[in-house]
């Protein structure tokens, strides 16, 4: 049977790959210390695992709206209410399963054929191939660290064309971290204001921004780029609920229908107990989230200043999310390297490091050229401190021996 075009041109996901692999050889008892995992290593709250418990116990165990129950949609909007100073009907929100779905519902609604999507990178690895899947062309913006790897006005004015269907703002971004403020954003909308072009906010790490920030999205600035932009977000990350799957998304009343239309012939509800859970994620105690900052804050120093002090590795300090994205260029001129090469063999660098780092140091990271910058690796801090220095010091010890 020959496959799809459209499923021909994409690949599995390198961050999904790459734990798969680390948990297999955990599994085989290799001491791999895994940096690829793009989730809290926290245990889900207790209050919310209850209320799911309560959900089997009551019988609330059956098929529910497409689009998500209403009690849900109301902590949804009680929640942009609360932390955004947003106001959205129910009618403008929608529960997806988890927040890829929701994107990748979005682009299959929103795109046709040859349509555009400005994505600035590093990326997330799987905006790129959900635009392709919709038959959308995704345009690469790359964004360079001396702008703290964010968009500036002059290149989205130069990429903007006819066919310029939406924009990507990822804030915190995953894979580097950066967190766009309030007068960046204010400049991007300078180019965009008055263009029909949907702006897609991607705000699944907005409780994790460190050094006093506060966070802010484009639908913050004014009421007439609130219309333009569709925000997506989830429970996964804020509460350690990534196994629970749900995302949502909110925005034009238009497209909430559509999307909803897709998932009633596709996935149909997102699961009837992990919404009911996701209802007391949003609802109730919000404490949980700062104790879960204080912890990365802390992992964030070590992580960062522990790869910085590593010969021919840079490392800036990540503004939000839980990720570290060193720059590795430097160690691609030293005099191992080529041996390096000879043996891994790849059209990039990053993956070979990648490989060599998980035979020599059993530490297993995440390529650049996966998130869009080959000079570059993701680590993951969402494991616990002793983890993480002794994987630094796993790593050092290996690249030292390319000196």
């Amino acid at each position: 049977m020959k496959l799809s075009k459209r499923i021909q041109k994409v690949k599995p996901s390198a961050t999904l790959a790459l734990t798969a692999l680390a948990n297999k050889l955990k599994s085989q008892g290799v001491d791999v210390i895994g940096f690829g995992a793009g989730e809290p290593d926290f245990d889900t709250p207790v209050q919310i695992k209850n209320a799911a418990i309560q959900a089997i116990e009551t019988g609330k165990t059956k098929y529910t709206p497409a689009g998500g129950i209403v009690e849900l949609k109301q902590a949804i909007t009680a929640k942009f209410r609360r932390d955004n100073g947003l106001e959205y009907k129910a009618s403008e929100v929608t529960v997806n399963c988890g927040g890829k779905h929701s994107f990748y519902n979005l682009m299959q609604v929103i795109l046709d054929e040859g349509d555009e999507v400005i994505i600035p990178a590093p990326y997330w690895v799987s905006y790129p191939p959900m635009v392709t899947l919709a038959e959308g062309v995704p345009v690469i913006l790359q964004c360079s660290e001396e702008n703290g790897f964010k968009l500036v006005p002059e290149q989205l004015k130069k990429a903007i064309s006819s066919k310029t269907k939406a924009i990507v703002i990822n804030s915190p971004s995953n894979p580097t971290g950066a967190a766009y403020s309030r007068e960046e954003l204010e400049a991007l909308a300078g180019v965009l204001q008055g263009k029909d072009i949907l702006i897609i906010s991607d705000d699944i790490y907005e409780s994790i921004v460190y050094d006093g920030r506060r966070f802010v999205n484009m639908a913050n600035i004014s009421d007439a780029l609130k219309r333009m932009s569709i925000i997506l977000n989830g429970v996964s990350k804020a509460y350690s609920m990534t196994g629970w799957r749900i995302g949502y998304m909110a925005g034009e009343e238009s497209i909430i229908k559509a999307v909803e239309t897709l998932q009633s012939q596709s996935t149909s509800n997102p699961t009837s107990i992990s919404q009911w859970a996701s209802v007391e994620a949003l609802a109730g105690d919000q404490s949980v989230i700062g104790d879960m900052l204080s912890a990365f804050a802390r992992r964030r120093k070590i992580i960062a200043e522990g790869l910085d002090a590593i010969p021919c590795v840079s490392c800036r300090k990540p503004d939000g999310a839980f990720y570290a994205f060193p720059c590795v260029s430097e160690v691609f001129n030293m005099r191992g390297w080529a041996e390096i090469a000879a043996k891994y063999k790849g059209e990039f660098n990053s993956p070979m490091l990648c490989s060599y780092l998980l035979d020599e140091a059993k530490v297993a990271v995440v390529p650049g050229i996966e998130f869009g910058n080959d000079n570059y690796l993701r680590l993951s801090f969402a494991l616990s401190d002793d983890q993480i220095t002794k994987g630094i010091v796993r790593i050092e010890e290996a690249i030292r021996k390319l000196l």
